[in-house]
């Protein structure tokens, strides 16, 4: 979700106009995944770096988050659509914590998608988390140092219920992961596109799709094996 603030910059607008185009996007992207049949979509909504940005943008954009979480849960009920939240979205406040409780509640037997917004989210927070917990669990005698696997630390971390992704799509023109996702992208397909976020339309998601079609997914075996 990568250009909101170029985007209101080169029109002449104030950076927050971005933002709340970008929350008409994320609506949109929704509806395109679940019409498409994606069970699980994953936006980066906030990145634990995003701190360092102008005080009065981050208080926009906690009330930003405040209103859409107020405001997107009967329609996430509507399309049976189940929400998850990853990242240490404490230091937004005990409002963010206490409306993210209610609507991971409100929505949990939802089945048609699991929607997963990223909040002050990083990997390698996420890889640090996961290692303390195995590492706590190893002292406790809980597990031995032996027992952890790639399986055990992927279940340690943030998305440990969910499955990896399959195809990541960053916006804005910039080809890099910026802190996302860095253990469970790496065998993801990669997309990037010049198109700033709010900018990102039905055409940009069905050229993503068609580019992961496209692809032939080996792990690691020759194109051969895979066909054959």
């Amino acid at each position: 979700m990568d250009g909101n603030g170029r985007w209101a910059q080169v029109r002449g607008k104030a950076r927050i106009q971005g933002h709340r185009r970008g929350v008409e996007t994320a609506r949109q992207l929704t509806s395109l995944c679940g019409r498409a049949g994606v069970e699980y979509l994953t936006l980066f909504a906030f990145s634990s770096e995003n701190w360092k940005r102008p005080p009065e943008e981050v208080r926009f954009l906690t009330r930003l988050l405040i209103s859409s979480l107020e405001n997107e849960i009967s329609r996430l009920q509507e399309n049976q659509i189940r929400l998850n939240v990853i990242g240490d979205f404490r230091p937004f406040g005990q409002k963010v914590e206490e409306l993210i409780a209610r609507a991971r509640e409100q929505t949990f037997s939802n089945t048609a998608m699991t929607l997963t917004i990223a909040l002050n989210y990083g990997g390698r927070w996420d890889l640090t988390n996961a290692v303390r917990e195995l590492a706590t669990a190893c002292e406790e005698r809980r597990m031995t140092a032996s027992d952890i696997d790639e399986s055990i630390l992927s279940q340690a971390l943030s998305t440990g219920n969910l499955p990896d992704p399959d195809l990541f799509i960053r916006t804005g023109g910039e080809i890099r992961l910026s802190n996302f996702l860095l253990w469970q992208l790496a065998y993801t397909e990669l997309f990037f596109t010049d198109s700033l976020w709010p900018d990102f339309s039905e055409e940009h998601f069905e050229q993503a799709l068609d580019a992961y079609q496209r692809r032939q997914r080996r792990f690691g075996q020759t194109g051969d094996q895979v066909t054959t």
